[in-house]
């Protein structure tokens, strides 16, 4: 089994990456937009989630088993969608989806993904696939069609990305497809030699599920043009509508922060939604999808499935997304902060470890047997998030 002493949490992988990665790619992953106030948001929303333990109920043997749409999962955690994951090693995406099928927990692929949504498929057939609706339509129907192809088992739909986020690192990091050499990258880069040579020896990374879009030997620079242009506000309702007839599987909207959204949603057919502010990487006077949380179960009923993303960084914060609702609690820069910390053989699943060890622990502080023990009777009604809904007592569910 791997050691979950690895690293002794997320923050001591954060810490790990920061040191192991260059500058442009650490910041890549680990900023958001603008000022940052949405991912800041994130964790503070979270922080302010007291959950008040049960004592004296005998919960000596601990089991985190879900069911997740008609999937048993090990866990009610999951990796989301992550673009550009090969920046921080070689074979990152390959090597978090084969992490997570002998987890037993949820993988989802991106559009923006550096590997091919076939070659994942292949090597984890529970996977799920993220799609970005772009400008293209003949481009989206066809990657559809090759997920639908390779039995995806669920098409997550992201609907929260109609323009690129300004993402002031990025620009002040001069970061770009392909990397533009200068002097200053060049240093940062000299100085982080075990990066370099693997980047070197494995490739640059490529938006390889976009390569059958580009003529043959198409440069990296066109590539990622054609991924920017993936960013479209060309989903509305009668796409999705269009999606959910053409997709034989389940459904999942993902982007979701108004009830309202998500009601009309399940009207539609969708199987799930997946609440998210893109991790605080698109608008920043988001609201953290913690906070819309309570609102939106009390809007759909307790029987809809509902996933969470961001801000999320540990065992306990997993454990507060279920009690206030989720079933499902997606986690993407925690993974990229173990392959940079302990690389692509060991760091993704020393953090499927260390997540599930810390919730197994905060499983036995609340007196939580199981899973479905889990749930807002836990949460302190004083909390600014199950306040949120507007009920003073408790969170409606």
């Amino acid at each position: 089994m791997t050691r979950i002493s690895s690293f002794a949490d997320v923050e001591a992988a954060r810490r790990a990456a920061r040191r192991r990665l260059p500058r442009f790619a650490f910041d890549f992953i680990d900023g958001g937009a603008l000022g940052e106030q949405a991912l800041a948001r994130n964790r503070r929303a979270l922080d302010d989630v007291r959950l008040v333990p049960h004592v004296l109920t005998g919960a000596v043997a601990r089991d985190q088993a879900t069911s997740f749409l008609g999937q048993d999962l090990a866990a009610p955690f999951g990796i989301a969608p992550i673009g550009m994951a090969n920046l921080i090693a070689p074979g990152t995406d390959l090597a978090l989806a084969r992490a997570a099928a002998r987890a037993g927990i949820a993988y989802t692929l991106s559009t923006a993904g550096t590997t091919a949504l076939e070659t994942i498929a292949t090597a984890a057939p529970q996977s799920w696939f993220q799609l970005y609706v772009g400008r293209d339509p003949a481009i989206t129907d066809d990657l559809v069609r090759r997920a639908d192809e390779a039995g995806y088992p669920v098409l997550l739909v992201t609907a929260d990305v109609p323009a690129p986020g300004k993402r002031l690192r990025d620009l002040h990091n001069r970061f770009t497809l392909p990397l533009r050499p200068s002097l200053r990258m060049g240093w940062d880069v000299a100085r982080h030699p075990s990066w370099a040579w693997a980047t070197a020896t494995g490739g640059a990374p490529r938006f390889a599920n976009l390569e059958p879009y580009s003529p043959p030997g198409s440069s990296t620079q066109s590539l990622a043009e054609l991924m920017a242009a993936q960013s479209s506000a060309r989903l509305d309702w009668d796409l999705l509508a269009g999606l959910r007839d053409r997709w034989p599987r389940s459904l999942v909207l993902k982007g979701i922060l108004r009830p309202e959204d998500a009601q009309r949603a399940r009207a539609l057919g969708v199987d799930a939604v997946a609440l998210s502010n893109h991790g605080g990487r698109q608008l920043d006077a988001a609201p953290a999808p913690v906070e819309m949380l309570p609102a939106i179960r009390a809007a759909v009923g307790p029987a809809f499935p509902l996933i969470m993303d961001g801000g999320v960084r540990s065992g306990e914060d997993i454990a507060r997304c279920v009690a206030l609702g989720a079933n499902l609690v997606l986690l993407g820069r925690a993974f990229l902060y173990g392959v940079a910390a302990c690389g692509i053989a060991h760091g993704p699943d020393a953090m499927i470890a260390l997540l599930q060890d810390e919730l197994d622990r905060t499983m036995a502080q609340l007196g939580c047997a199981r899973i479905a023990d889990i749930d807002a009777a836990l949460v302190l009604n004083t909390s600014p998030v199950a306040k949120s809904s507007g009920d003073p007592i408790a969170c409606p569910l």
